[in-house]
């Protein structure tokens, strides 16, 4: 008699990794929904590649970064959101948009298989290098994980900066203007480790910034990139 594996309870739901019309119409509704709350500008979209694997890395002011994310974006992107949202009536609508749970507070074997999956698929993954909101005091120390994956999987990362989305509901019925702006791609290279690679990452987009939200990256170390 063999012995019975337990089953991680996450793989009996469907999580697509295609673009599919239900998801066009959310995202479509989602967007003229917004478009009540903000105004938003989109720079440097000449840097996202149209198909292929790639990381989009961005700075993470509030819940509502996802969605400027997505609507800056040509193409869908598939991104982690914490599992304990798919307990609740939220979770069809989370997996229709893309979303996949993960569980904070370790390492999740799962979750990081299933955004191995997102890459392999030639998808877009989102990722929030810092791996929790920022609440206006600048970039946090991020975690290695988003250049641990690129280095994996070998693809590049996108640095993504949004500003202005901790302003959303603030000054309804005014819209919050809000900024998206793409910048040039990082490609690893083979003298790469996590930790130097996310520095790369972090202090590119802390360049992309205003100074008030560049936080711990405010400043390159002396001989930094030499």
């Amino acid at each position: 008699m063999g012995i019975q594996q337990d089953i991680d309870p996450r793989d009996r739901k469907e999580y697509s990794l295609e673009e599919t019309s239900l998801r066009r119409a959310l995202i479509w509704s989602l967007r003229n929904l917004f478009r009540v709350f903000m105004v938003m500008k989109v720079e440097g979209l000449e840097n996202f590649p149209l198909d292929g694997a790639v990381i989009v890395a961005a700075n993470h002011n509030t819940n509502f970064d996802v969605f400027p994310m997505q609507f800056a974006l040509p193409r869908p992107i598939f991104f982690m959101s914490k599992a304990e949202l798919f307990n609740t009536p939220l979770d069809p609508l989370l997996r229709n948009l893309g979303a996949f749970p993960v569980h904070r507070g370790g390492k999740d074997e799962w979750a990081i298989r299933y955004a191995h999956k997102v890459l392999a698929h030639g998808q877009t993954l989102g990722m929030f290098p810092e791996g929790t909101r920022s609440k206006g005091r600048g970039l946090n120390v991020a975690k290695t994980g988003t250049a641990r994956m690129a280095i994996e999987m070998n693809c590049p990362i996108i640095p993504m900066t949004v500003t202005g989305s901790d302003q959303f509901f603030k000054k309804f019925p005014r819209r919050s203007n809000v900024t998206v702006k793409l910048l040039p791609s990082i490609l690893p290279n083979p003298r790469d480790t996590p930790l130097s690679l996310t520095d790369r990452l972090m202090f590119t987009l802390a360049a992309g910034l205003p100074e008030s939200m560049r936080g711990v990256y405010a400043e390159v170390p002396k001989g930094f990139g030499d």
